[in-house]
């Protein structure tokens, strides 16, 4: 798996959460402090997420980083 299916595969964990527990990317974003359009990002594997952001990410959805990855 190489960094792009890597990045794709965490986005693809984190917006399945999200939508499971009913949050909007706007929602989530204001929890974690940053941008709708930043996790939109995150989410299609078009930018890498920095450990301060992913545990960030990981609290507001009640999870923690392993369950976000699935490599």
């Amino acid at each position: 798996m190489n960094t792009d299916e890597k990045r794709l595969a965490l986005g693809t964990a984190i917006r399945e959460r999200r939508v499971e527990q009913g949050l909007s990317q706007q929602r989530l974003a204001l929890m974690v402090g940053s941008s709708k359009s930043h996790i939109w990002r995150i989410e299609t594997g078009r930018v890498g997420v920095g450990i301060d952001d992913l545990g960030r990410i990981a609290d507001a959805l009640d999870a923690t980083v392993s369950e976000l990855i699935p490599f």
